[in-house]
């Protein structure tokens, strides 16, 4: 009985062990980790060496261009952080979201630029676990969400009663916005831009340990336990996929096809599954997170004729 006891006692260390490792590098963000290394962090890799000079642009001048702070409290008690930017009183507000260990100064001033020539104004905010908000613990998209609505409620409450708005985001932003689009939302949200996004936490999860040459259905189970017991929620609890198959808002897909990370194809069957007002741009020889950057003239049509009753008209 003793010895039966020691090995089961064992094998709930090691599950536990392990469930707490997967958690600790997929979801756990230290406030060490949250410190730029570089004035100017634009993502390292090959695909955005092109870039990085606009890239650096873009952040330097959002930084210098004026805004105003912003600040709410999460559902769980944190202070999520982010700035408003306006060009133009009464204009409609795009409210954009970076991607998975990301900030909004790294993955959104060049958005904010890209609100602008559209005539709109912009609201980047940095997720939980991210930049400037509170938090340990990134959720892919499930308590992000329901950050997207407290957000909403913020532009409702203390910026404009009458807004116009835009819900946009990059990767994990993306598939922030496809999840908050299946939601309840007030009917100021007119629209949703999903921007290299995934269909399921649990599909990119297993993709990148594949890519590790571990095997996904021996450790997912184990990164799904670590997030339900260390970090308060289940990863599947919501996905893009579900929230695009609830649509309420008309939604544009983005995606390079040169994106070696978010593969495009989960972007053609998010848009395949939405079940409202939808198109789908594939910007050629676009990295991951890209398509702007690469066709930027591109980019603005697509979303001026998508959302032609939101847009300024081009300037000849």
């Amino acid at each position: 009985m003793w010895w039966l006891l020691g090995v089961a006692l064992f094998l709930l260390f090691a599950v536990g062990l392990t469930a707490y490792i997967c958690f600790y590098l997929v979801f756990y963000v230290s406030k060490k980790s949250r410190i730029e290394k570089e004035e100017y962090p634009i993502p390292e890799g090959r695909a955005y060496e092109p870039y990085r000079a606009q890239m650096t642009d873009w952040i330097k001048g959002a930084r210098a261009y004026p805004y105003r702070e912003v600040e709410i409290a999460s559902f769980d008690g944190l202070r999520l952080r982010g700035r408003y930017y306006e060009q133009e009183a009464g204009a409609p507000i795009e409210l954009l979201f970076h991607g998975y260990r990301g900030t909004s100064d790294r993955d959104l001033s060049g958005g904010v630029f890209r609100c602008f020539d559209l005539g709109h104004n912009a609201l980047v905010v940095d997720h939980r676990a991210s930049g400037r908000s509170e938090g340990k613990v990134i959720t892919f998209g499930v308590h992000e969400s329901r950050d997207a609505l407290a957000w909403i409620d913020c532009i409702l409450r203390e910026i404009d009663p009458c807004a116009r708005i835009l819900i946009g985001g990059v990767s994990m932003g993306a598939a922030t916005v496809m999840i908050t689009a299946g939601e309840e939302l007030p009917p100021n949200v007119l629209g949703g831009i999903a921007d290299c996004g995934y269909t399921t936490a649990k599909d990119i999860i297993c993709k990148v340990i594949k890519e590790m040459r571990l095997p996904p259905r021996l450790l997912y189970p184990f990164v799904r336990l670590g997030g339900r017991l260390f970090g308060g929620f289940d990863v599947e609890e919501k996905t893009p996929l579900s929230g695009v198959q609830n649509a309420r808002i008309p939604i544009i897909f983005f995606h390079g096809d040169a994106d070696d990370f978010v593969p495009m194809e989960m972007s053609r069957e998010n848009h395949a599954a939405c079940v409202s007002e939808k198109k789908l741009v594939i910007t050629p020889g676009a990295g991951h997170g890209l398509c702007y950057p690469a066709d930027r003239d591109g980019y603005i049509n697509a979303i001026r004729e998508f959302f032609p009753y939101l847009c300024k008209e081009k300037t000849k």
